[in-house]
């Protein structure tokens, strides 16, 4: 079944993405990690959208620093993880593992996700087939490890992993091409891998964008969505960490 929101990917920062998802039917808006707020306001004004929510997936800075001045500009709710509200700006309510929040007519599903931040979290809209992950599954990579262990980590990756192979995934960086690099030398044999890193250096040289991706490539071509044991996603990240 077709998507009947609309999703907007907005470019701020350095690399990061902030998200606008908006519901036509029923004439809503949310922000996703608004990191700062200026593109995301002149890209919902640029649509006649009024943004009426903010959620946030986890509490860096780069994900929640435009939260207050989006409020000011539209009155909006902000909601972020229960295990980091006290360092969400401008919080109203909270969410937490197996809630359903409500855009409009839509409906996604909390998952919680920890190993980039202990409290991090996602936001899963099925009937739509959209995850925004936060920092936590990247398109062929995932987030350092600030606050989680390996195996935290490499279980959140396999939740997100879990779902439906043609689901969105909307992350908050273009990392691709580091992590569709540090995937072929991680698996030089693999030639999924190959393929995609051409597409992505392709993209990346035109100055497009190669997020979103699906679950579906993930499970071809991320590496630490591959890993076979805790052991072997520790040994990767370490490696990524230093690549």
């Amino acid at each position: 079944m077709p998507s009947s929101l609309e999703l907007v990917r907005v470019p701020l920062l350095q690399d990061n993405y902030a998200w606008l998802l908006h519901d036509p039917a029923a004439g809503e808006t949310l922000a996703v990690d608004p990191g700062e707020a200026e593109p995301v306001l002149t890209a919902a004004d640029a649509r006649n959208w009024a943004i009426g929510q903010v959620w946030n997936t986890h509490k860096h800075g780069d994900h929640v620093g435009g939260n207050r001045a989006v409020k000011a500009a539209t009155g909006c709710t902000i909601t972020g993880p229960a295990g980091e509200a006290a360092q969400i700006p401008g919080i109203d309510r909270t969410a937490s593992d197996g809630d359903v929040l409500a855009l409009g007519n839509a409906r996604a599903k909390v998952i919680a996700v920890p190993g980039h931040t202990d409290g991090q979290i996602a936001f899963h809209f099925a009937d739509d087939a959209i995850v925004f992950t936060g920092d936590s599954l990247f398109i062929m990579g995932c987030g350092r490890l600030f606050e989680g262990t390996p195996e935290q980590m490499r279980r959140s990756l396999q939740a997100l992993a879990a779902l439906p192979g043609e689901t969105r995934i909307c992350c908050g960086h273009e990392y691709t091409l580091g992590n569709a690099r540090f995937a072929a030398a991680a698996e030089p044999d693999n030639a999924a891998i190959t393929a995609r890193l051409a597409e992505v250096e392709a993209l990346r040289a035109a100055g497009e964008a190669t997020v979103p991706g699906t679950v579906a490539e993930e499970l071809a071509t991320n590496p630490f969505v591959r890993a076979r044991d805790t052991d072997s996603f520790a040994r990767l990240r370490a490696w990524k960490d230093r690549f």
